[in-house]
């Protein structure tokens, strides 16, 4: 089983309402709300008021993505999200903000771009309870899928096996029920969906996504982090 977090990103926000509450018909284990700052990426996206708003309409635990310059600067702001996301190239010292977000009783995150190694990050992984690889750019949904951040997850999925840990291994950007299945078969359990989610009728397409199977061959190249 793996944990299917749609992005709101990708709602129609004049009826978000009733876009989660079709996600969560649909099966969805969390919500995904970006929060972007113009600065960290050319876009604006969601407040602290959204997360206060969707704690009234669902029941699902809210995953909050700052990709944002400063995040260290506004955790205290999103204390009410189950989960605090945090870009690993936005903060000067990762090892504090982990330790901020911990004393805010929040799950952690750790989100990666795909052109950045996962393997410096490799001290810190017992202590986070998500690794998001980034397979697009931040900033902007429906984007293709970069199937090079593959080798990220099995190079994490080897870290995680030989650390015992118990963090997750997630993918957000381009996740469809076709990439779904590579994803899997590396070794991702995780996974931030927008379009595909909120597409047409929002609990069947979210039903779909939970049907996806992982594919019976897996590369053979070694992992590159």
């Amino acid at each position: 089983m793996f944990h299917l977090s749609p992005s709101i990103l990708a709602a129609d926000t004049a009826n978000l309402a009733a876009a989660v509450r079709a996600v969560e018909t649909g099966g969805a284990d969390s919500l995904h709300i970006d929060i972007m700052d113009g600065h960290y990426v050319a876009n604006y996206a969601f407040s602290p008021k959204t997360v206060a708003d969707l704690r009234r309409v669902t029941r699902l635990p809210l995953h909050v993505h700052l990709e944002v310059s400063n995040p260290d600067a506004v955790l205290s702001l999103f204390a009410a999200a189950d989960m605090l996301i945090v870009q690993e190239d936005t903060a000067p010292d990762l090892a504090a903000t982990i330790a901020a977000i911990r004393r805010l009783g929040c799950a952690v995150g750790v989100a990666v771009n795909r052109n950045r190694s996962v393997a410096a990050l490799s001290p810190l992984l017992p202590q986070v309870d998500l690794l998001l690889v980034m397979a697009v750019e931040p900033g902007f949904g429906g984007q293709p899928f970069d199937a090079r951040v593959l080798d990220k997850v099995r190079w994490l999925q080897q870290q995680r096996t030989s650390l015992g840990a118990r963090f997750a291994i997630g993918l957000d950007g381009g996740v469809t029920t076709t990439t779904i299945a590579p994803a899997l078969a590396a070794g991702a359990d995780f996974f931030a969906v927008g379009s595909a989610a909120f597409a047409g009728d929002i609990a069947h397409a979210v039903r779909q996504l939970r049907m996806s199977q992982p594919e019976r061959i897996l590369n053979s190249n070694s992992p590159s982090p």
